[in-house]
């Protein structure tokens, strides 16, 4: 179970252009010493704006929201360099939506029909580093990561990438990595694209799965 102290909740902003969906959510963790939901928006331009203002940890991203939708959302927040875990909250049990998101950069694709201990157990698991998927989705994503068949070229890799890519399948954040390595967080983001680019690879995600998957950690 994660801290429950004030310091170490996880911090969290809500974005669904419906009102009462974000409201749901909302008293479903208010309960929760240990999660926490700064902040609500409704679209996609005010989930940029309010995830440079607030910072939060990780937010919970509808995917069918009118005008920006939820895959535009999540390109533009990992293209300002949004580092806060991503989790796509949706509908949509699509097989394309799902590897679309994912490689997009997302850390999680959860569906809304779960029930609401379940969605308290992938939050949390999210907010602790790790990827999260519902259940009836996993199967989905390993066919379709082990599906790529071009070579990986592991063998080119600095042993500091290798460090990295480690690091990024056990689910840590850029900013964590670098605590841990004690580097600046420029230089992981650096390293998190050269080390993607090197396997031909499209997401953090992606690397992540094929570590694990590889026994590289």
């Amino acid at each position: 179970m994660m801290p429950s102290s004030p310091a170490e909740q996880a911090r969290i902003l809500l974005v669904d252009d419906h009102p009462m969906m974000r409201r749901g959510v909302t008293q479903l963790l208010e309960f929760e010493d240990d999660l926490c939901v700064v902040g609500e928006a409704g679209d996609g331009e005010e989930a940029l704006r309010l995830s440079a203002e607030l910072d939060p940890d990780m937010i919970l991203l509808d995917l069918n929201m009118k005008g920006m939708n939820g895959l535009q959302t999540l390109r533009a927040l990992r293209e300002r360099g949004v580092d806060a875990r991503i989790v796509v909250f949706t509908v949509s049990d699509d097989r394309g939506d799902v590897l679309s998101v994912l490689r997009a950069g997302a850390d999680g694709y959860l569906l809304k029909d779960m029930e609401p201990e379940r969605l308290l157990e992938h939050i949390r698991q999210a907010a602790t580093g790790q990827l999260s998927v519902s259940p009836q989705l996993a199967q989905v994503l390993a066919q379709a990561l082990r599906g790529g068949d071009q070579p990986r070229r592991i063998d080119e890799l600095t042993e500091r990438e290798r460090q990295i890519l480690r690091q990024l399948a056990q689910g840590y954040s850029n900013k964590m990595i670098a605590r841990k390595l004690d580097i600046t967080e420029g230089t992981v983001k650096v390293h998190v694209k050269r080390v993607l680019h090197k396997l031909g690879m499209r997401s953090r995600v992606e690397a992540a799965v094929w570590a694990v998957e590889n026994q590289l950690v």
